[in-house]
C-alpha cells in the first residue's frame, strides 16, 4: 500500500514538473501534486503518522526481554576497614601485651608482634577507589494483559493516524479543487467583463456619431459613458478577485505568493451539457446508497471506530494494573575490589537468577474508580460515533440536494443566456433601424452580462457541488 502511494505521488510530481516546464499554465492535477508535496497540514499529518508507527514498534518490544547494564565508580576519603583502630593497635602489640600478662613470653614478644602486624596487613582493604557493575535481564511472563492491551492501543493509534493522514489528503484535494475552479470561474468572468466593456465602448462610439448627426442627445451619450465607467469598475473588481484567488491557491499549494498561475481549464460555450451531466451523475443515485457509501468510506467514522477500540483496550489496561505480575530475572554483579573474595584488587562477580511476583492487595477502591472512568470514556466515544453518523447522513442529503439544485440552476441559465443573446441581437438591430431606444440596448447588454455571469457561476457550482458530495460520501482520492 505504501509503495503504491509513493508511486502515485512520484507520478503526480512528474506531472508537475512537465506541466511547469511549459510555462505558468497549471493543470488541476499539477496543483494537487504540488499541494501534496508542500502543504503544511499534510506534512504535519505525515509526521504524526510516522510518530504513531514508531510508538507501536516500541510497544511491541515490551514482549521481549530487557537487558540493562549499570556501573558506578566511587572514591572515598577513608578506606573500608574490617578492623577498628583499637583492634589494629591490639594486634600490632600482641607480643608486648601477652608478655606483660605472661612474663615467660617476653622472648617471643617480637615474633608475636610481627604476627599481629601481619594479620592487620592481611585484613587491610584498598577501597578508596571502588567500582561496581551489574547486568540485569528481565523477561515478563505475566503482566495481567497490560503489555498486550498497550500494544493493541498503539496499533489502533497507528491505524488512526494513517486514516487521519488520508482524511487530511482528501481535505487538501478538496481545498485545491475549490480554489482552482473558483479561479477558473473568475477568469471566465474576466473574459465576459472584457466582452461587455467592448460592447459598451462600441456603443459609446456609435452614440457619439449619432450625436454628431443629431440623431441622439447629449443625455444619451452621458448615459452610455456611465455604463462604460461601470464596465471598467467591474473589470477592476474581477481582476482583484483573480489576484486574491491566485494568492489563496498559491498558499494551499505551497507556492510563492508572487507565482504567476494560468489555469489550464476554462469555461466557454463549448464546455456545457456533457460535463455538467458527468458531474451531476451522483445526484441520480438514491440517498440510501449515498449514505451507505459514506458509512463505509468516511475517514471520520473509521477513526471513531478505532477510538472505540482504543477505549475498550484502555479498560483492559486499567484492570491489568491491579492483577498479579510475574517476571523472570537474571543478572551478573561484579565489583573491584571484590566483595566476594576478601576485597582483593581484581574484578570478580557472581550470577543470579530468580522470579519476581507483585500482587496488589489493598488499593482503597482505586481500581474500581479507574475502571469506571475508562468505561465512561468508552461510552462517550460511542455516543460521539452515533452523533457523527447522524451529521454525516444530514450532510449527504444536503450535498445531494445542493447538486440537484445547481444542475437545475445551470439548465435555467442556459435558457437565460440564449434569450439574453437573442434579445441583445434584436436590440442592436432595432437601434440601427431606429425602432429601439438607447436605454433598451443598454438594458439588453446588462441582461446579457448578468445571464452569462450566472451561467459561469452555475458551471462552477455544479463542479463544486459534485466535489462536496463526493467528499460527503468519502469517495475523494488523489485521482479524482
Amino acid at each position: 500500500m505504501m509503495k503504491k502511494k509513493v508511486l502515485m505521488l512520484g507520478l503526480m510530481s512528474l506531472a508537475f514538473v512537465n506541466a511547469h516546464a511549459i510555462g505558468n499554465i497549471w493543470s488541476l492535477d499539477t496543483l494537487r501534486a504540488r499541494a501534496v508535496s508542500n502543504n503544511k497540514s499534510l506534512l504535519t499529518a505525515e509526521q504524526n503518522k510516522m510518530a504513531a508507527h514508531y510508538t507501536h514498534k516500541s510497544a511491541t518490544t515490551n514482549f521481549l526481554p530487557k537487558v540493562s547494564g549499570n556501573g558506578a565508580y566511587m572514591y572515598t576519603s577513608r578506606e573500608l576497614s574490617l578492623l577498628s583502630d583499637n583492634q589494629k593497635q591490639t594486634l600490632s602489640n600482641l607480643g608486648t601485651g601477652l608478655s606483660a600478662m605472661v612474663p615467660d613470653l617476653v622472648l617471643l614478644a617480637p615474633q608475636l608482634n610481627a604476627a599481629g602486624n601481619g594479620l592487620v596487613d592481611a585484613l587491610h582493604t584498598d577501597t578508596r577507589n571502588a567500582g561496581i557493575m551489574a547486568v540485569m535481564l528481565t523477561q515478563p511472563i505475566y503482566m495481567g494483559g497490560k503489555i498486550r492491551a498497550y500494544n493493541k492501543i498503539t496499533q489502533y493509534a497507528e491505524q488512526a493516524s494513517g486514516t487521519m493522514y488520508d482524511k487530511t489528503l482528501q481535505d487538501i484535494i478538496v481545498e485545491v479543487d475549490d480554489a482552482y475552479w473558483n479561479l477558473v470561474g473568475l477568469h471566465s468572468k474576466k473574459k465576459l467583463a472584457e466582452g461587455y466593456k467592448a460592447l459598451v465602448d462600441k456603443l459609446e462610439k456609435d452614440v457619439e456619431q449619432l450625436v454628431k448627426e443629431g440623431m441622439a442627445t447629449k443625455s444619451d451619450l452621458l448615459s452610455i459613458k456611465v455604463k462604460v465607467n461601470e464596465a471598467g469598475v467591474t473589470l477592476i473588481q474581477v481582476n482583484n478577485g483573480i489576484e486574491l484567488s491566485r494568492m489563496n491557491l498559491c498558499r494551499i499549494c505551497g507556492l510563492d505568493m508572487d507565482e504567476p498561475i494560468e489555469v489550464e481549464d476554462n469555461i466557454d460555450d463549448n464546455s456545457q451539457t456533457a460535463e455538467v451531466i458527468t458531474n451531476g451523475a451522483l445526484a441520480n443515485l438514491p440517498t440510501e446508497d449515498l449514505v451507505r457509501q459514506a458509512e463505509n468510506n468516511r475517514k471520520e467514522l473509521q477513526v471513531l471506530d478505532l477510538k472505540n477500540k482504543i477505549a475498550d483496550e484502555k479498560i483492559k489496561l486499567v484492570r491489568a494494573e491491579y492483577l498479579p505480575k510475574l517476571a523472570l530475572m537474571g543478572g551478573y554483579l561484579a565489583s573491584n575490589p571484590s566483595v566476594f573474595n576478601s576485597f582483593e584488587q581484581r574484578l570478580k562477580g557472581m550470577w543470579n537468577v530468580g522470579v519476581t511476583l507483585n500482587v496488589p492487595i489493598l488499593t482503597w477502591g482505586d481500581r474500581s474508580y479507574k475502571v469506571k472512568a475508562a468505561k465512561a470514556e468508552a461510552c462517550m466515544h460511542r455516543y460521539e460515533t452515533e452523533e457523527v453518523n447522524e451529521k454525516i447522513e444530514l450532510q449527504v442529503n444536503q450535498c445531494r440536494q445542493k447538486l440537484q439544485e445547481s444542475i437545475e440552476r445551470y439548465q435555467t441559465t442556459v435558457r437565460s443566456v440564449d434569450e439574453a443573446e437573442e434579445n441583445l441581437r434584436y436590440a442592436n438591430l432595432g437601434m440601427k433601424e431606429g425602432v429601439v431606444t438607447l436605454s433598451n440596448v443598454m438594458e439588453a447588454q446588462t441582461a446579457w452580462l448578468k445571464a452569462k455571469s450566472e451561467w459561469v457561476n452555475a458551471q462552477v457550482d455544479v463542479r463544486l457541488a459534485n466535489l462536496y458530495l463526493r467528499k460527503a460520501i468519502g469517495s475523494i482520492n488523489a485521482n479524482i
